[in-house]
């Protein structure tokens, strides 16, 4: 094949902008080959550099606590949780794929994120999503949500990963642009972990897992652009996986690992053999020579160019003790998987690429990665003109609802609210057995076998909030994902994070940025839950929509002891339901009830305390370490109203409650406004609840009892479980049956 003739204009084609085509010409001191140009383009891609975004993630707190590495040093996070074992977590993004190729888009977006975590050494024990799509009266909205759904099952039930926790809303904004965020969790002992690094002069590297192919080239690329009209035309950018082969992958890595022949190990993931050749000898301090020729191809056909950039999935980057090659071929073998020899690692820090006799690329390592000579700019910022009007919103102009019973059905109806069993029942939620709290709570929880201890899990971002305030709703993001996993009595330890945002080149929205960026820091800070990692999104955007800016939120807690765990729903009649955390502060905007029943998305967010709301886990976690919740449910979306329903529809035993309140404010405000801070908790002492809140200056007020077969608040609510359960569980499978 002739190749392109390398100039600036082909430098453009490939997204490379032209101070950074002339950073390469001086790099290299010359010309770069095409194959050179090619692996510029990728891992200079937003996707792959970071470049737009690392002066702000750098701010974040990255270290502490009980993390083991650092954020960014490793495939994924890595934090100690006692008895010789740690947890390795991570959550990425995939919506360009998903846009094009929902199926595929999200299913290898589920396979990459595995490999992340049994790259670590770590076996995954379960998967998480947080997915975004444009309203479900659109055809092609519920064209993209049932196969984005379909592939994260499809996926993760062929792999034998529970998929057991995730958030799902629906917005005119994602119509275009969908978001599937993936996370998984694994577990692994601290003496068993793996590392991304090289080293080794002379040691082996090898190339394991399925062939490589033509899908996926320029992924990374693809996924650094807006969508647009010729984005249909991009579906060979998207991968094709096979969980199958994935299955014997994590086995036989797993077993690779163990067997303590590895060096560094990484996954293949966005810009393919390109990233992990240079990423790992880049940690490392030394360069990969590279023989494509040893490379296991399914098109006999491909390029340099392409077998560089192809993201073909299920495939790892190796380097092996030297004089343990046929140990590795063995394992392989064994799994019935390629294991191919395909160079070996050198001193002279470069990354030497050969194919058919040709030295096809030859550049540094380092000037092609985050943290050596990959571009890092700060964009232009500048606060929204949307602000000025969202922040002068009168709320009090708007009209009373005449029936509160039918704004709390629908509410409860609305799919943003409404309960997901449509999504989860497609996916195998109980696969390994171990766990204990399944979808539909406020955080999902799996036990460690062989230990009381257990981990609660969840993935959270209330978008209104971030586009009407990013430093206030992303703080609140970090927060409510913290109180969901407290709710079920696990201490937060570390969160992950999808940085989901439109195009940094404007001002707009870098402010939105920056500003998320700033809140989660302040409030990771507060809650001693350093970032492990994650990935940040650019882009998502098309020519009709921006999306909503949505940093999306992944937080692990500890449970010491599972016997102790605590869910949502109320447990039986007699309990007193009590109030604890803030009372309500006359806060609606951005409130679910202002989308749904009045069809605006705008005022001032809720007001977050971090101190007050640090005080309420605490409370709460001592609460529940002394057995006297019942339940605990976090009062969020739809506010006290939605949160009391659901309290006595999502359990097995379905018990009403009688309210009695004391209201200040707008009845309507009062019954659906969304602050923060606070629960709705059972209990059968409630005099040594509210005691020993009020010990820790902490508010908690009984405001009424469990039982019978309705739900009344006040005079203004008064429906049969029954109903309320209707709207709430049949909703989404009737707009999608």
């Amino acid at each position: 094949m002739t190749y392109p003739v390398v100039n600036k204009s082909l430098a453009f084609e490939l997204g490379l902008l032209e101070e950074e085509y002339e950073k390469i010409l001086s790099i290299l001191g010359r010309t770069p080959t095409y194959t050179e140009l090619g692996i510029y383009s990728v891992m200079w891609s937003e996707h792959c550099s970071y470049k737009n975004s690392i002066l702000k993630i750098k701010t974040l707190p990255r270290s502490g606590g009980k993390l083991l590495v650092n954020a960014g040093e490793e495939n994924a996070g890595l934090i100690d949780i006692g008895e010789g074992l740690a947890v390795a977590f991570k959550i990425e993004s995939h919506n360009h794929p998903s846009a094009v190729e929902p199926y595929q888009g999200a299913a290898t977006g589920v396979g990459g994120i595995l490999r992340d975590i049994f790259t670590m050494g770590a076996r995954p024990v379960a998967a998480l999503n947080s997915l975004r799509f444009g309203k479900l009266n659109n055809e092609r909205n519920k064209f993209l949500f049932r196969n984005v759904v379909k592939g994260i099952g499809d996926y993760g039930n062929c792999f034998g990963v529970p998929t057991i926790s995730g958030e799902i809303y629906f917005e005119e904004s994602y119509n275009d642009n969908p978001l599937v965020n993936a996370m998984a969790v694994g577990l692994v002992r601290h003496d068993k972990t793996a590392t991304a690094k090289a080293s080794g002069i002379g040691n082996p590297v090898f190339i394991v897992g399925s062939a490589t192919g033509k899908d996926g080239i320029h992924g990374a690329t693809f996924a650094s652009e807006e969508i647009s009209d010729s984005s249909e035309s991009k579906r060979p950018s998207v991968q094709v996986g096979d969980p199958f082969t994935e299955k014997l992958l994590l086995e036989a890595t797993l077993e690779l690992i163990n067997s303590e022949i590895v060096v560094g190990i990484q996954d293949m993931g966005a810009a393919g053999i390109t990233c992990s050749t240079s990423e790992m000898s880049a940690k490392g301090d030394v360069g990969m020579k590279i023989n494509l020729d040893e490379v296991p191809l399914r098109d006999s056909n491909m390029t340099a160019y392409e077998i560089m950039l192809s993201e073909s999935q299920e495939r790892m980057l190796v380097v092996i003790k030297k004089g343990q090659e046929d140990k590795a071929r063995e394992i392989f073998e064994k799994w019935d998987l390629n294991c191919a020899l395909i160079g070996e690692v050198t001193r002279d820090k470069n990354i030497k690429i050969f194919y058919k006799g040709k030295l096809e690329a030859d550049v540094p390592a380092r000037s092609l990665v985050l943290g050596g000579d990959a571009p890092v700019y700060q964009r232009e910022s500048k606060v929204p003109d949307y602000i000025a009007e969202t922040t002068t919103f009168d709320a009090e102009a708007l009209l009373m609802p005449d029936n509160f019973n039918n704004v709390l059905s629908k509410l409860l109806s609305d799919p943003d609210i409404a309960n997901k069993k449509w999504v989860y029942s497609q996916y195998d939620s109980q696969v390994m057995t171990n766990s204990i709290v399944l979808p539909g709570g406020d955080a999902s929880v799996i036990r460690i076998k062989g230990s009381k201890k257990g981990v609660a899990m969840k993935v959270d971002c209330n978008s209104r909030y971030v586009y009407l305030n990013p430093y206030v709703g992303a703080m609140i993001s970090v927060a409510e994902s913290c109180r969901n996993v407290v709710c079920t009595g696990a201490s937060p330890l570390g969160i992950t994070n999808c940085l989901n945002f439109g195009n940094p080149y404007d001002p707009e929205v870098y402010y939105q940025f920056s500003e998320a960026v700033r809140g989660i820091g302040d409030a990771c800070r507060k809650f001693n839950t350093p970032v492990t990692g994650g990935n940040v999104s650019f882009y998502n955007e098309s020519q009709n929509f921006a999306i909503l800016p949505t940093p999306v939120i992944g937080v692990i807690g500890l449970i010491d002891d599972v016997s102790k765990i605590v869910t949502s729903d109320f447990k039986q009649s007699g309990d007193y339901v009590i109030l604890i955390g803030k009372q309500n502060s006359n806060e609606v905007g951005g409130s679910q009830y202002l989308k749904t029943i009045h069809d605006k998305i705008t005022g001032k967010p809720p007001l977050i305390d971090l101190d007050f709301e640090l005080n309420l886990h605490n409370t709460l976690l001592r609460l529940m370490s002394e057995s006297l919740l019942n339940s605990c449910h976090d009062i969020s979306d739809g506010g006290i109203a939605v949160a009391l329903a659901e309290c006595c529809i999502t359990g097995e035993n379905k018990t009403g409650c009688k309210i009695e309140m004391n209201f200040v404010h707008r009845d309507d405000f009062e019954l659906f406004g969304e602050t923060q801070s606070r629960v709705i908790a059972s209990t059968s002492n409630a005099e040594k609840v509210i005691a020993l809140c009020k010990e820790n200056n902490l508010d908690a007020v009984c405001i009424g009892q469990t039982g019978g077969d309705r739900l009344i608040i006040n005079e203004f609510i008064s429906s049969s479980i029954a109903d309320l359960a209707k709207s709430y569980f049949t909703s989404i499978g009737i707009i999608m049956d």
